[in-house]
Protein backbone atom coordinates (compact mmCIF):
# COMPACT_ATOMS: atom_id res chain seq x y z
CA UNK A 1 0.00 0.00 0.00
CA UNK A 2 2.79 2.44 0.92
CA UNK A 3 4.65 1.76 -2.35
CA UNK A 4 1.47 2.28 -4.32
CA UNK A 5 0.73 5.62 -2.67
CA UNK A 6 4.35 6.77 -3.04
CA UNK A 7 4.29 5.93 -6.74
CA UNK A 8 1.09 7.92 -7.23
CA UNK A 9 2.51 10.92 -5.35
CA UNK A 10 5.66 10.91 -7.51
CA UNK A 11 3.50 10.80 -10.63
CA UNK A 12 1.49 13.74 -9.30
CA UNK A 13 4.64 15.80 -8.69
CA UNK A 14 5.85 15.10 -12.21
CA UNK A 15 2.49 16.14 -13.63
CA UNK A 16 2.53 19.44 -11.75
CA UNK A 17 6.12 20.11 -12.88
CA UNK A 18 5.10 19.44 -16.50
CA UNK A 19 2.15 21.83 -16.23
CA UNK A 20 4.33 24.54 -14.70
CA UNK A 21 6.80 24.19 -17.57
CA UNK A 22 4.08 24.21 -20.21
CA UNK A 23 2.47 27.34 -18.79
CA UNK A 24 5.83 29.11 -19.00
CA UNK A 25 6.31 28.07 -22.63
CA UNK A 26 2.76 29.05 -23.63
CA UNK A 27 3.28 32.49 -22.11
CA UNK A 28 6.16 33.12 -24.50
CA UNK A 29 5.49 30.92 -27.53
CA UNK A 30 3.71 33.73 -29.40
CA UNK A 31 6.62 36.13 -28.97
CA UNK A 32 7.61 38.81 -26.52
CA UNK A 33 4.83 39.06 -23.91
CA UNK A 34 5.50 42.80 -23.56
CA UNK A 35 4.58 43.34 -27.21
CA UNK A 36 1.28 41.49 -26.65
CA UNK A 37 0.45 43.50 -23.55
CA UNK A 38 0.90 46.89 -25.23
CA UNK A 39 -1.35 48.35 -27.95
CA UNK A 40 -0.60 47.48 -31.57
CA UNK A 41 0.78 50.95 -32.25
CA UNK A 42 3.32 50.76 -29.40
CA UNK A 43 6.81 51.86 -30.39
CA UNK A 44 9.86 49.58 -30.14
CA UNK A 45 11.16 51.79 -27.34
CA UNK A 46 7.98 51.25 -25.31
CA UNK A 47 8.18 47.49 -25.87
CA UNK A 48 11.83 47.43 -24.86
CA UNK A 49 11.13 49.46 -21.73
CA UNK A 50 8.31 47.15 -20.60
CA UNK A 51 10.41 44.08 -21.43
CA UNK A 52 13.23 45.41 -19.26
CA UNK A 53 10.83 46.24 -16.43
CA UNK A 54 9.22 42.77 -16.41
CA UNK A 55 12.41 40.85 -17.19
CA UNK A 56 11.39 39.61 -20.64
CA UNK A 57 14.66 40.83 -22.16
CA UNK A 58 16.67 38.16 -20.35
CA UNK A 59 17.44 34.72 -21.88
CA UNK A 60 14.52 32.31 -21.76
CA UNK A 61 16.46 29.79 -19.70
CA UNK A 62 17.21 32.41 -17.05
CA UNK A 63 13.54 33.46 -17.00
CA UNK A 64 12.52 29.82 -16.64
CA UNK A 65 14.85 29.21 -13.70
CA UNK A 66 13.63 32.39 -11.98
CA UNK A 67 10.06 31.30 -12.62
CA UNK A 68 10.65 27.87 -11.05
CA UNK A 69 12.57 29.38 -8.16
CA UNK A 70 9.78 31.83 -7.45
CA UNK A 71 7.17 29.07 -7.42
CA UNK A 72 9.27 26.95 -5.05
CA UNK A 73 9.40 29.95 -2.70
CA UNK A 74 5.69 30.68 -3.07
CA UNK A 75 6.18 33.68 -5.40
CA UNK A 76 3.84 33.36 -8.39
CA UNK A 77 4.44 36.97 -9.51
CA UNK A 78 2.05 39.88 -9.21
CA UNK A 79 -0.73 40.49 -11.67
CA UNK A 80 0.30 42.76 -14.56
CA UNK A 81 -3.11 44.42 -14.68
CA UNK A 82 -3.87 44.66 -10.96
CA UNK A 83 -0.78 46.27 -9.51
CA UNK A 84 0.33 44.94 -6.17
CA UNK A 85 -1.98 41.91 -6.24
CA UNK A 86 -0.46 38.44 -6.16
CA UNK A 87 -1.64 36.34 -9.10
CA UNK A 88 -2.04 33.27 -6.89
CA UNK A 89 -3.84 35.42 -4.32
CA UNK A 90 -6.40 36.36 -6.98
CA UNK A 91 -6.76 32.69 -7.92
CA UNK A 92 -7.31 31.64 -4.30
CA UNK A 93 -9.98 34.33 -3.91
CA UNK A 94 -11.96 32.84 -6.80
CA UNK A 95 -11.28 29.19 -6.00
CA UNK A 96 -14.02 28.67 -3.34
CA UNK A 97 -16.65 29.98 -5.75
CA UNK A 98 -15.52 27.53 -8.45
CA UNK A 99 -15.35 24.65 -5.97
CA UNK A 100 -18.89 25.42 -4.85
CA UNK A 101 -20.15 25.13 -8.41
CA UNK A 102 -17.94 22.20 -9.36
CA UNK A 103 -18.69 20.02 -6.36
CA UNK A 104 -22.40 20.78 -6.60
CA UNK A 105 -22.43 19.80 -10.27
CA UNK A 106 -20.36 16.65 -9.68
CA UNK A 107 -22.59 15.50 -6.82
CA UNK A 108 -25.72 16.22 -8.85
CA UNK A 109 -24.42 14.32 -11.89
CA UNK A 110 -23.49 11.25 -9.86
CA UNK A 111 -26.78 11.41 -7.95
CA UNK A 112 -28.78 11.53 -11.18
CA UNK A 113 -26.81 8.63 -12.63
CA UNK A 114 -27.17 6.46 -9.51
CA UNK A 115 -30.88 7.21 -9.22
CA UNK A 116 -31.52 6.43 -12.89
CA UNK A 117 -29.56 3.16 -12.74
CA UNK A 118 -31.28 1.98 -9.57
CA UNK A 119 -34.66 2.65 -11.17
CA UNK A 120 -33.62 0.70 -14.27
CA UNK A 121 -32.22 -2.21 -12.25
CA UNK A 122 -35.25 -2.48 -9.96
CA UNK A 123 -37.88 -2.08 -12.66
CA UNK A 124 -36.15 -4.26 -15.29
CA UNK A 125 -38.07 -2.23 -17.87
CA UNK A 126 -36.46 -2.17 -21.31
CA UNK A 127 -38.64 0.75 -22.33
CA UNK A 128 -37.54 2.82 -19.34
CA UNK A 129 -33.88 1.97 -19.94
CA UNK A 130 -34.13 2.99 -23.59
CA UNK A 131 -35.92 6.22 -22.68
CA UNK A 132 -33.32 7.24 -20.09
CA UNK A 133 -30.39 6.38 -22.34
CA UNK A 134 -31.97 8.29 -25.24
CA UNK A 135 -32.52 11.39 -23.12
CA UNK A 136 -28.97 11.20 -21.79
CA UNK A 137 -27.52 10.78 -25.28
CA UNK A 138 -29.51 13.74 -26.59
CA UNK A 139 -28.17 15.91 -23.78
CA UNK A 140 -24.60 14.76 -24.41
CA UNK A 141 -24.93 15.76 -28.07
CA UNK A 142 -25.69 19.40 -27.16
CA UNK A 143 -22.65 21.63 -26.44
CA UNK A 144 -22.54 22.82 -22.85
CA UNK A 145 -22.57 26.52 -23.69
CA UNK A 146 -25.61 26.09 -25.97
CA UNK A 147 -27.47 24.02 -23.38
CA UNK A 148 -26.70 26.68 -20.78
CA UNK A 149 -28.09 29.40 -23.04
CA UNK A 150 -31.26 27.35 -23.54
CA UNK A 151 -31.72 27.10 -19.78
CA UNK A 152 -31.24 30.85 -19.44
CA UNK A 153 -33.77 31.51 -22.18
CA UNK A 154 -36.43 29.19 -20.74
CA UNK A 155 -35.98 29.31 -16.97
CA UNK A 156 -34.79 32.87 -16.59
CA UNK A 157 -36.00 35.00 -19.51
CA UNK A 158 -39.36 33.37 -20.28
CA UNK A 159 -40.41 31.91 -16.92
CA UNK A 160 -38.43 34.16 -14.58
CA UNK A 161 -37.79 31.30 -12.15
CA UNK A 162 -34.04 31.58 -11.69
CA UNK A 163 -31.37 34.29 -11.91
CA UNK A 164 -29.37 34.09 -15.11
CA UNK A 165 -26.06 35.68 -14.11
CA UNK A 166 -23.70 35.82 -11.14
CA UNK A 167 -23.96 34.16 -7.75
CA UNK A 168 -25.83 36.77 -5.73
CA UNK A 169 -28.47 34.28 -4.54
CA UNK A 170 -28.32 30.58 -3.57
CA UNK A 171 -30.62 29.75 -6.51
CA UNK A 172 -28.02 31.07 -8.97
CA UNK A 173 -26.04 27.81 -8.79
CA UNK A 174 -28.93 25.71 -10.11
CA UNK A 175 -28.66 26.38 -13.86
CA UNK A 176 -24.86 26.14 -14.19
CA UNK A 177 -24.83 23.03 -11.98
CA UNK A 178 -27.51 21.37 -14.10
CA UNK A 179 -25.61 22.24 -17.27
CA UNK A 180 -22.40 20.63 -16.04
CA UNK A 181 -24.04 17.67 -14.30
CA UNK A 182 -26.19 16.57 -17.22
CA UNK A 183 -23.19 16.70 -19.59
CA UNK A 184 -21.52 13.80 -17.71
CA UNK A 185 -24.74 12.10 -16.63
CA UNK A 186 -25.10 9.66 -19.55
CA UNK A 187 -21.47 8.45 -19.26
CA UNK A 188 -21.84 7.52 -15.62
CA UNK A 189 -25.30 6.07 -16.20
CA UNK A 190 -24.21 3.77 -19.03
CA UNK A 191 -21.12 2.59 -17.21
CA UNK A 192 -22.84 1.98 -13.89
CA UNK A 193 -25.77 0.19 -15.53
CA UNK A 194 -23.45 -2.11 -17.47
CA UNK A 195 -21.30 -2.79 -14.41
CA UNK A 196 -24.29 -3.55 -12.16
CA UNK A 197 -25.81 -5.84 -14.79
CA UNK A 198 -22.54 -7.76 -15.01
CA UNK A 199 -22.12 -7.97 -11.23
CA UNK A 200 -25.72 -9.14 -10.78
CA UNK A 201 -24.82 -12.47 -12.42
CA UNK A 202 -21.81 -13.12 -10.20
CA UNK A 203 -21.66 -16.10 -7.85
CA UNK A 204 -21.70 -14.03 -4.65
CA UNK A 205 -24.96 -12.37 -5.75
CA UNK A 206 -26.64 -15.69 -6.51
CA UNK A 207 -25.45 -16.95 -3.13
CA UNK A 208 -26.99 -13.93 -1.41
CA UNK A 209 -30.29 -14.59 -3.19
CA UNK A 210 -30.09 -18.26 -2.20
CA UNK A 211 -29.79 -17.21 1.44
CA UNK A 212 -33.12 -15.47 1.04
CA UNK A 213 -31.84 -11.91 1.38
CA UNK A 214 -33.97 -9.04 0.14
CA UNK A 215 -33.11 -8.30 -3.55
CA UNK A 216 -33.04 -4.55 -2.95
CA UNK A 217 -30.73 -5.02 0.02
CA UNK A 218 -28.43 -7.22 -2.08
CA UNK A 219 -28.41 -4.63 -4.85
CA UNK A 220 -27.33 -1.82 -2.52
CA UNK A 221 -24.98 -3.70 -0.18
CA UNK A 222 -23.44 -6.35 -2.43
CA UNK A 223 -23.66 -5.20 -6.04
CA UNK A 224 -23.30 -1.43 -5.81
CA UNK A 225 -19.91 -1.28 -3.98
CA UNK A 226 -18.31 -3.50 -6.64
CA UNK A 227 -20.04 -1.85 -9.58
CA UNK A 228 -19.04 1.67 -8.56
CA UNK A 229 -15.28 1.14 -9.05
CA UNK A 230 -15.31 1.62 -12.85
CA UNK A 231 -17.41 4.76 -12.39
CA UNK A 232 -14.80 6.22 -10.04
CA UNK A 233 -12.07 5.44 -12.56
CA UNK A 234 -13.88 7.15 -15.41
CA UNK A 235 -14.80 10.09 -13.18
CA UNK A 236 -11.13 10.61 -12.44
CA UNK A 237 -10.18 10.31 -16.11
CA UNK A 238 -12.93 12.74 -17.15
CA UNK A 239 -11.95 15.31 -14.56
CA UNK A 240 -9.84 17.25 -17.04
CA UNK A 241 -12.81 17.68 -19.36
CA UNK A 242 -14.97 18.50 -16.33
CA UNK A 243 -12.65 21.33 -15.25
CA UNK A 244 -12.47 22.59 -18.83
CA UNK A 245 -16.25 22.67 -19.02
CA UNK A 246 -16.33 24.52 -15.72
CA UNK A 247 -14.20 27.31 -17.23
CA UNK A 248 -16.63 27.61 -20.15
CA UNK A 249 -19.82 27.50 -18.08
CA UNK A 250 -18.56 30.14 -15.65
CA UNK A 251 -18.31 32.58 -18.53
CA UNK A 252 -21.75 31.67 -19.91
CA UNK A 253 -23.40 32.37 -16.55
CA UNK A 254 -21.00 35.16 -15.47
CA UNK A 255 -20.10 32.99 -12.47
CA UNK A 256 -17.27 34.84 -10.68
CA UNK A 257 -15.01 31.86 -10.30
CA UNK A 258 -11.60 30.69 -11.38
CA UNK A 259 -12.65 29.99 -14.96
CA UNK A 260 -13.84 33.53 -15.53
CA UNK A 261 -10.61 34.87 -14.01
CA UNK A 262 -8.49 32.77 -16.38
CA UNK A 263 -10.43 33.84 -19.46
CA UNK A 264 -10.26 37.49 -18.46
CA UNK A 265 -6.52 37.05 -17.90
CA UNK A 266 -6.14 35.67 -21.43
CA UNK A 267 -8.02 38.61 -22.93
CA UNK A 268 -5.99 41.17 -20.95
CA UNK A 269 -2.66 39.35 -21.46
CA UNK A 270 -2.22 39.03 -17.71
CA UNK A 271 0.19 36.11 -17.95
CA UNK A 272 0.90 35.57 -14.21
CA UNK A 273 -2.83 35.22 -13.52
CA UNK A 274 -3.27 32.76 -16.39
CA UNK A 275 -0.25 30.75 -15.31
CA UNK A 276 -1.36 30.64 -11.67
CA UNK A 277 -4.88 29.66 -12.73
CA UNK A 278 -3.63 26.79 -14.90
CA UNK A 279 -1.33 25.58 -12.12
CA UNK A 280 -4.28 25.55 -9.72
CA UNK A 281 -6.47 23.64 -12.20
CA UNK A 282 -3.69 21.08 -12.67
CA UNK A 283 -3.27 20.79 -8.90
CA UNK A 284 -7.00 20.18 -8.46
CA UNK A 285 -6.91 17.57 -11.23
CA UNK A 286 -3.98 15.76 -9.61
CA UNK A 287 -5.46 15.87 -6.11
CA UNK A 288 -8.81 14.59 -7.33
CA UNK A 289 -7.16 11.68 -9.16
CA UNK A 290 -5.09 10.82 -6.08
CA UNK A 291 -8.28 10.86 -4.00
CA UNK A 292 -9.95 8.52 -6.50
CA UNK A 293 -6.94 6.21 -6.33
CA UNK A 294 -7.08 6.18 -2.53
CA UNK A 295 -10.78 5.33 -2.57
CA UNK A 296 -10.22 2.55 -5.11
CA UNK A 297 -7.34 1.14 -3.08
CA UNK A 298 -9.50 1.18 0.04
CA UNK A 299 -12.43 -0.55 -1.70
CA UNK A 300 -10.47 -3.04 -3.82
CA UNK A 301 -7.34 -4.75 -2.40
CA UNK A 302 -6.32 -5.76 -5.94
CA UNK A 303 -5.55 -2.13 -6.73
CA UNK A 304 -3.07 -1.90 -3.86
CA UNK A 305 -1.21 -4.92 -5.21
CA UNK A 306 -1.02 -3.73 -8.82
Amino acid sequence: MANYLLRRLLQALFTIFAVVSITFVFGRIAGNPAAQMLPENASPEQIAALSSKLGFDRPYFVQYLDYLGGILHGDFQDSYRMTGRSSMGLVLERLPVSLHLGLTALALGLLLAFAAVLVMQYSRSRWLRSALLTVGSLRASIPDFFFGLILVLVLSVQLGLLPSLGNATPQAVIMPAITIATAQFVVYMRLLDSSMTEESGADYVRTAYARGENPRFVMLREVMPNAVLPVLTVAGMNLGAFLGGLVLIENVFAWPGLGQLIVNGVYSRDFPVVQSGLIMVALLFVLANILVDFVQAALDPRVRLS
